[in-house]
């Protein structure tokens, strides 16, 4: 009986351990059988750029900027390479003409919703956008339930949460002061938050930072 369940033991660790081979702009990367597409190019080196995810929680694919193009089967279609898995011969592109084209459309949005973050700086710069079609917005708050996320998954306190609906929808504490007083004593949000809007939206300083657009 013993060596049986040793036997069922090794043979899911094995499962769990097999490695895959996929293709990343036509580059051969191994990946572990649990490993996204996102996690599986930074392993090996390839930047997708990626505001809502954090390697602790679940991914979520709300900010859209880790978009790839994949063909399986023969067929094309773009992902979100935070939530997809990694699979055997996939072919994943990074910056095919379709991403390019949607990335270029997400990063000018963002200009104007949060200009501040570096990543989007830097992808403003190599995309060749120095202004935005968009009105500029004050909230910068992009909704992506990273500092929720985080909260609830990682601090298992749920001190935040989402509140209201459609173009109301925001981030706030749960109405309870001992929460907001455990929130001033973490403050953790203030590095995972891409834009840093939600610290600043309750009197939580974030050093002062500049916009390029």
């Amino acid at each position: 009986m013993e060596s049986t369940i040793k036997h069922e033991e090794s043979a899911k660790s094995a499962v769990i351990n097999k490695n895959i081979n996929l293709f990343i702009d036509n580059k051969a990367v191994p990946a572990g059988s649990g490993d996204t597409l996102l996690l599986a190019a930074r392993k090996a080196g390839i930047h997708i750029p990626a505001l809502c995810y954090h390697e602790k929680i679940k991914p979520h694919g709300a900010c859209r900027l880790c978009i790839v193009e994949i063909v399986k089967k023969g067929k094309s279609r773009i992902v979100a390479s935070c939530a997809y898995p990694a699979e055997e011969g996939l072919q994943v592109f990074t910056e095919s003409l379709k991403i390019t084209e949607i990335r270029k459309h997400l990063v000018e949005l963002y200009m104007a919703l949060f200009p501040y973050n570096e990543e989007i700086k830097a992808l403003a710069k190599k995309y060749g956008l120095k202004e935005t079609r968009y009105h500029k917005e004050n909230n910068y708050c992009i909704l992506c339930g990273l500092c929720v996320r985080y909260c609830a998954e990682v601090k298992k306190e749920n001190a935040i949460g989402f509140i209201g609906r459609g173009t109301s929808k925001k981030v706030a504490f749960i109405p309870d002061s001992s929460y907001f007083k455990y929130c001033v004593n973490c403050m953790e949000c203030m590095d995972i938050c891409p834009t840093g809007v939600f610290p600043s939206n309750y009197g939580i300083e974030r050093l002062p930072q500049t916009s390029d657009f």
